[in-house]
């Protein structure tokens, strides 16, 4: 009797565990898709904290859904413990979202994220005050947040929008734009976009830096103006 119980639940916990990742096939993809360090399923779904995270989100959110007190919040801490991401169970995230590295990673109560979205390691979608109601981000769909990059209050991120590494965002950022710098500035490249899952964090536009190139040009114009004008005056 003691035997069949262990086989009926050793049968229970391997159904829940195939149950698990079924319901979340579609990250286990992404996670393929954008890291060419994921060599082989074994791996991704042994030692991929994000997607561990992930998983444990879904249920804790389930568990919130069903008005269930106390245990969503004590899933995601032991999630955070586990994997050193914090996902409230309030966030409201969409398909095929992947977590590289994830160590520090904060997703906010109110947070909506849409499809397709990456974030990176210290990525922060908090919330600014303590005004109750929606106070965390809305993200697009496709939008890349690069390494410990802050996106904080009520604020919309268009899709297939990328925000630089360690860019503090508080402002609205319009479809296909970039981001970069504290605060955090957008731009746009003149003859390039970013269309759907960029990850090329080393060719982003800066237009701090490209302002202060033109005004040293420009610096540099007029000191040859005046050695010029200068070597032209009578001794």
């Amino acid at each position: 009797m003691t035997w069949a119980w262990l086989w009926w639940l050793l049968g229970v916990v391997v159904a829940v565990k195939l149950a698990v990742l079924y319901r979340n096939r579609e990250e286990i993809r992404a996670c393929f898709e954008r890291d060419p360090a994921a060599s082989n399923w074994f791996e991704v779904v042994l030692t991929y904290a994000g997607l561990h995270a992930i998983m444990m989100y879904r249920v804790a959110h389930r568990l919130r859904l069903w008005g269930v007190p106390i245990l969503p919040r004590a899933v995601s801490q032991w999630a955070r413990f586990w994997t050193g991401i914090e996902i409230h169970p309030g966030a409201t995230i969409g398909r095929r979202l992947f977590i590289d590295h994830g160590m520090g990673v904060v997703i906010g109560e109110t947070t909506i994220l849409g499809d397709n979205v990456t974030l990176f390691q210290g990525v922060t979608l908090g919330g600014t005050g303590k005004d109750k109601g929606k106070r965390h981000p809305t993200i697009g769909n496709s939008v890349v947040i690069g390494a410990g990059a802050k996106v904080l209050g009520n604020i919309t991120i268009g899709d297939n929008v990328m925000v630089g590494a360690n860019a503090v965002v508080v402002r609205d950022v319009p479809p296909g734009s970039t981001v970069v710098g504290v605060p955090g500035r957008e731009t746009k490249s003149a003859d390039r976009y970013f269309p759907g899952i960029n990850l090329d964090h080393t060719h982003l536009p800066d237009p701090l830096a490209d302002r202060l190139e033109k005004l040293q040009d420009e610096i540099d114009l007029i000191e040859q103006h005046l050695k010029a004008w200068k070597s032209n005056q009578p001794k």
